[in-house]
This record gives structure tokens, sequence and C-alpha cells, in this order.
């Protein structure tokens, strides 16, 4: 692999090459305009600049449009715009270190073989040995014609078979990457665990796959505090989730390739992962192993086989010295982000039915506080995914996994300033409305 990611951070534009051109008509150019001033005017004094820096780089933005039809963030406006796109998502409960993000800024790299070796260099940083860093790396902006598109859903992900004998082998919600992957001439061996391979589409070109270096790739393999019968079930699950498929939005510019991670909430994994139906569907297993009779549903086997399957998970991480964060304590940090965000002025965007774990919601002191979820940017928003019959927008795959993001489609607002504030209120959610549960609970940085 030729070129490695350079940590070198620059002021200037990554304006190389084709990178920034782009053909827009009078209308759309007028639009990009309006998005990036509304972003400019409200990131720029967060950043610590005064009106007249502002206005020159509005200035400089307005230019760039006119010429070429687009323009490019500064290296500090791209981390900012990544930061606040994760304190903007309305799904993430795990929002109070949104500022501690770590920005990776790609955007110079070309081919399949560069953009692997940067997520490879980004999933060893992030995981740093268990002790995980939540990171991001940014490669080039999409144009007409001219997109990066990462096909996995998570960097890392175990495969799905549909098999004659076994019916499904693996992860349910991987069946159509997976059999993408063995088109494409990639071969897994077959067990429940099998980590897929990386991915990659440059610019409408055939896709390209990559395995994972099985260095970099940290699992846990799950074993209960108090009882050695679950240990013989052979559970795991890998340690980081790097949400990897949506994109990136930022003053109307779109990142169709923007891998982030931050850490696991231990009900995504305990409470869905493992215990859906749709997916690995084993408290039935853990019922087993703990002598729990199954005889009916009022014995209240599948809650305490639940409380069972998220007791070992956080168990093995910690006994492994993997980051998670247990659903009471990550509602607790929800609550304290929201005290900083009112003392400084901003409204949360949330919405109650993602923000409320899957285990024992009515214990966390989110339960009865009321959200409002607004179409906001900077955002994590779902793209059409590239592959399979199921060709078309990603949102059922992300939320079917961790309900990532915060809406298919994000335009700003005019005239913001001073925040990051977008349009008028989509939705209001609160306890008492009625609204169905999510077909997955989680977020951008904990699914």
């Amino acid at each position: 692999m030729a070129r490695r990611l350079s940590a070198r951070q620059t002021e200037g534009r990554f304006c190389l090459g084709k990178g920034c051109w782009g053909v827009l008509n009078k209308g759309t150019a007028a639009a990009l305009l309006e998005k990036a001033a509304v972003f400019i005017r409200s990131s720029y004094p967060e950043l610590g600049k005064g009106p007249e820096e502002t206005e020159h780089r509005i200035s400089e933005i307005t230019s760039s449009i006119v010429k070429t039809g687009t323009y490019c963030h500064t290296a500090e406006e791209l981390a900012f715009g990544a930061k606040a796109a994760w304190r903007n998502s309305s799904r993430c409960i795990g929002r109070l270190f949104w500022d501690s993000l770590a920005v990776r800024d790609a955007r110079q790299l070309e081919t399949a073989a560069e953009v692997a070796e940067a997520i490879f260099e980004h999933i060893s940083t992030a995981t740093n040995g268990g002790k995980i860093k939540p990171t991001i790396t940014i490669f080039r902006q999409a144009l007409e014609g001219r997109e990066i598109r990462i096909w996995n859903h998570q960097l890392i992900r175990y495969a799905g078979y549909e098999t004659e004998e076994d019916g499904i082998v693996g992860d349910p919600a991987s069946l159509e990457l997976t059999d993408a992957a063995l088109r494409l001439g990639w071969k897994g061996a077959g067990t429940p665990f099998d980590v897929l391979p990386l991915i990659l589409q440059i610019d409408g070109q055939e896709p390209e796959w990559f395995p994972l270096p099985e260095e970099l790739v940290l699992e846990v393999p799950l074993s209960h505090p108090d009882n050695p019968a679950f240990d013989r079930l052979g559970l795991r699950w890998y340690g980081v989730p790097f949400i990897a498929d949506m994109a990136l939005e930022i003053g109307g510019l779109r990142y169709t390739a923007a891998p982030f991670n931050g850490w696991y909430m231990e009900t995504e994994i305990g409470a869905r992962n493992l215990a859906d139906q749709g997916r690995y569907n084993k408290l039935p297993e853990v019922a087993d192993a703990f002598g729990l009779d199954r005889s009916s549903p009022a014995t209240l086997w599948k809650d305490r086989a639940l409380v069972e399957l998220n007791v070992a998970v956080l168990h093995s991480f910690k006994r492994h010295g993997v980051s998670i964060v247990d659903h009471h304590t990550a509602a607790q940090q929800f609550v304290r982000f929201e005290e900083r965000e009112a003392a400084e002025g901003r409204e949360v965007n949330g919405r109650w039915t993602w923000l409320i774990p899957p285990m024992s919601p009515a214990a966390t002191p989110i339960w009865d506080r009321p959200y409002q979820e607004r179409e906001v940017s900077p955002n994590y928003v779902y793209q059409e995914r590239p592959y399979g019959p199921g060709r078309g927008s990603g949102e059922g795959e992300a939320a079917a996994e961790s309900g990532a993001g915060a809406g298919a489609r994000v335009e700003a607002g005019a005239g913001a300033s001073g925040r990051i504030e977008g349009m008028a209120s989509i939705s209001a959610s609160h306890p008492g409305e009625g609204e169905a549960r999510p077909p997955m609970q989680g977020c951008p940085f904990h699914s």
C-alpha cells in the first residue's frame, strides 16, 4: 500500500487534483452557499473567531462556489463539524464526550489501497489495546460521479450464512453483505463468528475487498462470573463498534466515507445483538444454562436470561480490559450532557425512544424526560446502500444494528448564529406519546 495517512494538520483546504471540483446549477450553488454560511456563522463563535474573520471566510467560500461549484473545509472546520455532528445526534446517549473525538483527516487519499490502510490505522489507534478512543477518519467529500463508499455497516462485523442444514449460521443482519463478499471472491470459514472483509468502492468502480488483519480485531470471549455453564456456550463479541456506512454532512458538503467509533453500551450486545430473535437469538440457550423454567412467559425467563447475559458482557469486557459502559451510568452521563448544553444555551436534540436503554429503562433518570427531535446540521445521516437486492436507503440496516444517526436528510436553516442549530422541530418524543420501540437501540458511537 503506497501512501500512509499523514498526521500533519493544515490550516488550508484540501483542494487536491479534482477533489474540490464539481458542476452545480445556480439553484444548487445558492443552496450550498446558504448551508455553508449557516455552518460558518454557527461554528466560528465557538471556535473563538470574531465577526470579521467569519465574514471573510464566507466571502472565500462564495468565491470558491462561484468558480468551482463547491468549496472545501479547513482542517479546523472539519474537526469541529465532526464533533458537532456527534453532539447533534438525536439517538446517541453517549454525547457527554463529544468534544473528545479524535478527527483524522484523510481527504488526500484516492485509491482503495490507501483508504484501506487508513482504515486499518484507525482501527489500531482507536482500539488502543482496549482503552478505546472515540475516533473518526474522514475521506474526501462526494461530488457528482466521485465518491468513496464503504460497503460494510461496521468495519468489524460477523458474517451470516444461509445454509440448508443448519439454517442461518452467524449474524442474520449480515446475510446480504456476506453474499456480496462471497461473490467478490472472499471465503469465510462458515463459523458463527467469521469477521467480514473490508469492501471499498471508489468513484463507482468495481468494489475491492481487503481482509482485516487478525491482530487488529479485538474480540472478547464472554464468560459469566458465577456460572461456568454459560461459558460453555462459546459466545463472543468484537470490542469496538466502528460505524462505516453513514455519511457525515457539514455545511452542505457530504463525506460519504467517514467511519467513526465510540465504545459499547453493554445492552447493545447483551440485550440486542446476541438476544434479538432476528439476530443471534441466544436467550433460550442462556436460560437453559441457568436452569430457568421456559414453560411459560409468565416465569419471566426471558427477563432473567437477559439480565444474566448483560452481566456476562460487562464482566467479560472489564475482565479483558476493554472499555464499555453500563446503561445506568450512560443515562446518568446523558443527564450531565443535558446540563452542560443548557449552561451553553443549546437545546438538546433527542429522540426518547432511542435514548432509553432496551433493558430496565424505567430505572434510568431519562425515562420521564421529554425530548425534541429536530433536523440539525452537522450530522451523521443515512445513505443509499450500494449493494444487494435490497439496495436503497441504509436506514433499515443501520436501525437494525444500532439506530445510528439522526435521519436520512439534513438541511440547515438560515440565520443560525452562535451555535449549531438547524430547521424547526420535526417531532416531539416523550414517555407519553405511545411511540413504538424502534427495531434496534443504539447510536452512532455506541452501536
